[in-house]
């Protein structure tokens, strides 16, 4: 059971050998897929970002999205997409970063956010922290201020908080941790 009083990790399904053997994959989409628990997943961020004056909620591409938008309709703010490259039709900000075996690159609308917004980053999983310290540096490049990060799952044991630590000072939240 979580401190937010609901047991998100009964909804959490491990799928071993997924997507290689070795692997034990998280499934979240349980969490999503019920009623009460997509409304229990909003409503802990909703009540833990509550009154810090977020005016805009990033999400990464793609299950970001799905925190992201009813996150930011619960609090009353506006939703940015962090998306892959080629899928936003305007100027946008580019931003790349490291994986295990590679890189990869996030965009965001040049207009999407102001010097004004107070910005919180939100994804599913955070697993190394590149993701979402990409999208930061994408919400500094438009001049608006990170006031934090949420996340469903955090896998603790890859050290995502110290990787996040380096570039930005901001509260880290998460509803379950993997150690």
């Amino acid at each position: 059971m979580s401190e937010q009083g609901f047991d998100f990790e009964s909804r959490i399904i491990d799928i071993p050998d997924y997507p290689e053997p070795g692997v034990v994959f998280k499934d979240i989409t349980p969490l999503f897929d019920d009623a009460e628990g997509l409304a229990a997943v909003i409503d802990a961020f909703a009540e833990h970002f509550a009154g810090r004056g977020v005016t805009k909620v990033v999400g990464a591409e793609a299950r970001g999205f799905l925190v992201g938008a009813p996150l930011a309709y619960k609090l009353g703010c506006g939703f940015v997409p962090a998306r892959k490259p080629g899928k936003l039709p305007r100027a946008v900000f580019s931003q790349t970063y490291d994986l295990e075996y590679g890189t990869d690159e996030l965009q965001m609308h040049r207009d999407a956010l102001t010097g004004d917004d107070r910005v919180l980053i939100v994804d599913d999983l955070i697993a190394t922290g590149g993701t979402a310290v990409a999208v930061a540096k994408l919400v500094e490049q438009a001049g608006a201020t990170v006031e934090g990060f949420g996340f469903i799952l955090e896998l603790a044991f890859l050290n995502p908080r110290d990787v996040i630590a380096k570039d930005c000072p901001q509260e880290v939240f998460t509803l379950v941790k993997v150690s």
